[in-house]
């Protein structure tokens, strides 16, 4: 059978299976809506649902084709059997010069999107991590125990709904899933236009968010933010209803969307206070009872939130890992690499300066990840929507959800607003019926691809060309894909030369959906980034320890020893070595000792291990209070302590203290002596020997990866074999002593 018919039955099975989900949702709820509109809500009221009967599966290692298409034909099954036959009520019709400007474009972007997101996946995060985890997850038949790649930290609804289409139709099925999300959008832009009166407005608004091009690149990939827009839009729409019809059957709806919106992106857990606040405001001024509503919309929103907190609580000791790690201390994810992360995206390396956004965002594209087109120039004419109540509820929603740009200024985080804004723009525009077709049209002809390239980045997202052959895989996916994902072919050579089951060290992403192969990606994790540190250690002098810093004092018995960091900075503290002596002799270490340190307890023992190239480091900005102890199993006439170091601790501030029989810490002596040490000889292969010991045989190095040139041209000095090359990239195997 054709690939193509594969692709086409993962994803439309998966669509139908959500449909028929949220139709006997909507069914059980009591709920009628217009014709239109009801095909919207039953699609995105069952996606949720299918999205936590995945994540069950997985959960319990049942995540595999079988199990899923039996459990697809029985949920239509069920809707054949509970299927309704009373026709549903249609909008009235549109004016035909709108439903005809309407179904032209969106005829027109339609086609471009359906080829791109059939043709193979190709985007950077998509064939990345969002596939690339899903991938695994059915190669293992569920979840696994991952504590090495931060984006398995993050919820992950969308992506069971791609792990139910990728089972059937691998890659470009999942994106067409996400294609689904995108036909969806304008639609409920549309439907909740028509039914509060305004439907010239809705169709301009509609069209501004279906041509625009970051969500047309966005939707056609296996990324998530498109839908999560739509998701987003529908909380907004329902609340509108349920304004107007107070049934507390939508109050159900909203919330389990609201919660949902969350488990697609940790960013939109604004939807659940936005639904409690929107309630609790129209209750209270209708003075009606408050608690029992908010109580419904918190507690179906917590079904769909529960699962990802869990699951993160369960494994890495923090539910909303990623981040707030100094709340939830973990061993999996560093606070100084959230911090470094965090400001990164609040920034963007490649913007200079901040007053280069609107024109990145506009225009240009390349900087930001994606453009939203020149007429959203225009986007401040949406205040004069302000004069209508619908103006005003659809701007406060935007504005609400274009929150998360503040901490990521990528072009793709104002998706979830532009819907709101599309319409604003409508509802200010729309009276003048010449100017907003021209507006609608203005914006689409410089949406096509073709005309996008007179005036954006060369290097910016977007989408290129309408790939009819590669769709349909006259183009043999492979070619395709050697040609436009450069990284491609680094996996393919991962996956012939590295066996199943080895782990791979690389400093970059690749994309692993084309692999199946452990890939540890330098800044991924906490492991990850000590392997890193390992591997950098004897290209950096400043990372070697040639800096000793001595504790003397009269000879003591103690057992229990600690050096305390008493200063406040923004230098992280590192440890790598300690010596303790009694006179000129070093005690040995023992199996009595046991070790501790705060911050980072779990990495102690790289202070204790002899290897010049480990360390232990805070992993956070110093601050007083941390410290490095020493329990010596019993008492030990000591007389000095030696702390082998790096030099960047240059902010840091150390005593030695001794615990006494009573429990209390004194001090032993202040203000160790600082000498420097000759490099230590022999870093390359003790670097190569760690990571061999901490269970990565292979290493992925691209040119432009720092430390590159001397891998290749000391690479018997490491201890490294080279496997094969492709393109900028080389694989090497991490050689015995």
């Amino acid at each position: 059978m054709p690939q193509a018919v594969y692709i086409l039955f993962g994803a439309a099975f998966t669509v139908a299976v959500s449909m028929a989900l949220g139709k006997l949702l909507l069914d059980r709820l009591g709920l009628r809506f217009y014709r239109q509109e009801g095909l919207v809500f039953a699609f995105l009221a069952g996606a949720p649902g299918l999205s936590v009967l995945v994540f069950l599966l997985a959960s319990v290692k049942l995540a595999r084709k079988g199990v899923f298409l039996a459990l697809g034909l029985a949920v239509l099954a069920a809707f054949w059997r509970l299927r309704r036959r009373d026709p549903a009520e249609s909008f009235p019709a549109l004016p035909k010069l709108w439903r005809n400007l309407f179904a032209v474009v969106f005829a027109a972007f339609t086609l471009l999107y359906f080829f791109n997101a059939m043709a193979p996946e190709v985007s950077a995060d998509g064939s990345n991590y969002h596939l690339g985890l899903v991938a695994r997850y059915l190669r293992e038949r569920g979840f696994p125990r991952i504590t090495t790649n931060m984006y398995a930290n993050l919820s992950q609804g969308l992506e069971m709904l791609f792990m139910f289409a990728f089972t059937f139709g691998r890659h470009s099925a999942a994106a067409l899933v996400h294609f689904a999300f995108l036909l969806t959008l304008p639609l409920a832009m549309l439907s909740y236009a028509r039914r509060f009166g305004f439907p010239a407005a809705g169709v301009l608004g509609a069209l501004l968010a279906y041509a625009c091009p970051v969500i047309g690149v966005d939707g056609a990939s296996a990324y998530i933010d498109v839908a999560l827009a739509a998701v987003l839009f529908a909380v907004f729409y329902l609340l509108e209803i349920w304004d107007r019809q107070r049934l507390p059957a939508l109050l159900v709806l909203v919330g389990l969307l609201a919660g949902f919106a969350y488990a697609v992106k940790y960013t939109a857990f604004l939807a659940v206070p936005y639904s409690l606040g929107f309630v609790a405001w129209r209750l209270r001024r209708a003075k009606q009872p408050v608690l029992r509503p908010l109580a419904v919309v918190a507690a179906c929103a917590a079904v769909m939130m529960i699962p990802w907190l869990a699951k993160n609580a369960l494994v890495l000791n923090n539910p909303v890992s990623p981040f707030l790690n100094r709340l939830f201390a973990n061993p999996y994810v560093h606070v100084s690499f959230e911090e470094e992360y965090v400001q990164y995206m609040r920034h963007y390396g490649e913007l200079p300066s901040r007053w280069l956004i609107p024109y990145q965002l506009f225009i240009r594209g390349e900087a930001l990840c994606g453009l939203l087109g020149p007429v959203f120039l225009l986007a401040p004419v949406a205040l004069l929507a302000l004069r209508r109540q619908a103006g005003r509820r659809l701007l406060a929603a935007g504005l609400i959800f274009g929150l998360p740009y503040c901490t990521n200024i990528g072009t793709r985080f104002l998706i979830p607003a532009v819907p709101f804004v599309g319409l604003a723009m409508g509802l200010a525009v729309a009276a003048w019926q010449k100017l907003a077709v021209a507006l609608a049209l203005l914006h689409a002809a410089l949406s096509l691809p073709w005309v996008m390239s007179k005036y954006c980045g060369v290097w910016a997202w977007r989408l290129r060309t309408v790939p009819l052959l590669q769709a349909f895989r006259v183009e043999p996916e492979e070619a395709y894909l050697i040609r436009k994902l450069p990284g491609y072919v680094i996996a393919r050579l991962v996956e012939e030369k590295v066996p199943p089951r080895a782990k791979v060290f690389s400093f970059g992403q690749l994309p692993e959906a084309y692999t199946t192969r452990e890939i540890l990606v330098s800044y991924q994790g906490a492991f990850n980034n000590v392997l890193m540190g390992i591997l950098w250690t004897p290209l950096i002098p400043q990372h070697q320890p040639t800096l000793r810093f001595s504790f003397r004092f009269p000879p003591e018995h103690a057992q229990k020893i600690r050096v305390l960091q008493t200063a406040k900075g923004r230098d992280l503290w590192s440890v790598s070595e300690l010596h303790v002596f009694r006179g000129r002799e070093e005690l040995p270490r023992s199996p009595l000792w046991r070790l501790r340190a705060w911050p980072k307890p779990t990495d102690v023992q790289f202070a204790f291990d002899n290897n010049p190239v480990t360390r232990w480091r805070s992993w956070q900005s110093i601050s007083p209070g941390m410290f490095v102890e020493v329990d010596l199993g019993r008492a030990e006439l000591i007389d000095s302590v030696h702390l082998d170091c790096p030099p960047e601790v240059a902010q840091i501030r150390l005593r030695l203290e001794t615990q006494e029989a009573s429990g209390r810490w004194r001090t032993l002596a202040e203000a160790p002596q600082a000498a420097e040490l000759p490099p230590p000889l022999g870093l390359r292969r003790a670097a190569v020997q760690e990571l061999r010991a901490q269970g990565v045989d292979y290493l992925v190095v691209l040119d432009s990866d720092f430390g590159a040139a001397d891998y290749r041209k000391n690479a018997a000095l490491w201890g490294l074999a080279l496997l094969g090359q492709r393109g900028p990239a080389r694989l090497y195997e991490l050689s015995g002593p």
